[in-house]
């Protein structure tokens, strides 16, 4: 029985990325039945909305969907353009989605600052100041407001355990800036608190979010599961990634109550990644973990096994990776190594 997938193309680099990834799930011997619809920029162009309700109700229906990144609309400007680029957070908002589950590690072959790393960064994404609640108080004085509330945060929280239960981690680092943000992220540090407390096979750590970046880029290797509000959550998440070799290894799932979003992280206009010159990876890494957890984990193994030795051997790597590849030069390598 093949599985149902929403596949959203956000256009730009995509449009390279998606067909790769599907012939190298195919050659996997992996059966998906996949329902494509465009988004972002690649909607518009086409005289659509930018988020289709088709779309969202093919997730909503489905509850899986593997996204590449949505890109704003091209030609616009001013407050329509700085709205367009919100996309990717208006799609998590529209489907309910409340955490971003980031595993980042290194990839066999992938040149990183640091090897031995495994960590997941588990971040809250509905709330903190990506709630966006700013105004002007007087000319010259803006305020932005943090929200944090107890039942998000325990909600998130609650999953965030269960899920490294999962996994079989062992230990998870609450991040936060408790020490000045005495009730704001004093509440969330609680909502941590109480709810470790229903999962006593975990070692617990509390870290205050800067001392977790300088930590990070000493001796990453201490870490195994961290969580962490929305804004620390995108800093975080991205110095991770940087750590264990760039966008190549940055992916995540957006989960929700019953949707999980694998997405790709990078992305962009032809004018920015050339046609057919697109890294294939930052797609492909979290449809290797949709096989994962949805029953293909033989074929999950075999692809990323074949991934590595693509990049160990080096031979046919995209610009980005130091190499001269097509995108579809790399895809057929791993499908060779498959």
């Amino acid at each position: 029985m093949s599985l149902k997938v929403t596949l959203i193309q956000g256009g730009g680099a995509g449009f390279d990325q998606v067909p790769a990834v599907k012939a190298i799930l195919a050659a996997a011997g992996v059966a998906i039945d996949y329902d494509e619809h465009l988004a972002g920029w690649a909607s518009v162009a086409k005289g659509g909305q930018p988020l289709p309700l088709a779309m969202l109700d093919s997730v909503r229906s489905n509850r899986i969907a593997l996204k590449t990144r949505l890109l704003p609309p091209p030609g616009e400007s001013g407050s329509a353009r700085k709205e367009a680029r919100n996309l990717n957070v208006q799609l998590r908002r529209e489907l309910g989605l409340f955490a971003t589950v980031r595993p980042l590690r290194n990839l066999p072959g992938l040149p990183a600052r640091f090897q031995g790393v495994d960590m997941l960064v588990i971040r809250e994404i509905t709330e903190d100041l990506y709630a966006a609640i700013e105004h002007e108080i007087v000319p010259g004085v803006v305020q932005s407001l943090k929200v944090v509330t107890r039942t998000a945060s325990e909600r998130f929280l609650r999953f965030a355990f269960e899920h490294a239960r999962q996994l079989g981690r062992k230990s998870i680092a609450c991040v936060h800036k408790a020490n000045i943000l005495k009730l704001a992220d004093g509440l969330f540090l609680e909502a941590f608190r109480a709810v470790a407390s229903d999962f006593p096979e975990f070692q617990t750590r509390e870290i205050i979010v800067d001392n977790c970046c300088m930590q990070m880029v000493s001796r990453p290797q201490q870490f195994d599961t961290l969580v962490m509000g929305n804004l620390y959550g995108d800093l975080v998440s991205d110095l991770a990634a940087g750590i264990v070799g760039g966008v190549t290894a940055a992916h995540g799932v957006n989960v929700g109550d019953s949707v999980r979003v694998y997405e790709c992280f990078h992305g962009g206009d032809r004018d920015v990644i050339p046609e057919g010159r697109v890294n294939p990876l930052p797609l492909l890494l979290p449809a290797i973990d949709l096989l994962q957890e949805h029953g293909e984990a033989t074929a999950a193994g075999r692809i990323r096994a074949a991934v590595e030795c693509v990049l160990t051997e080096g031979k046919t790597l995209t610009p980005d990776l130091g190499g001269r590849a097509t995108t579809a030069q790399v895809a057929e390598a791993i499908v060779a190594a498959l």
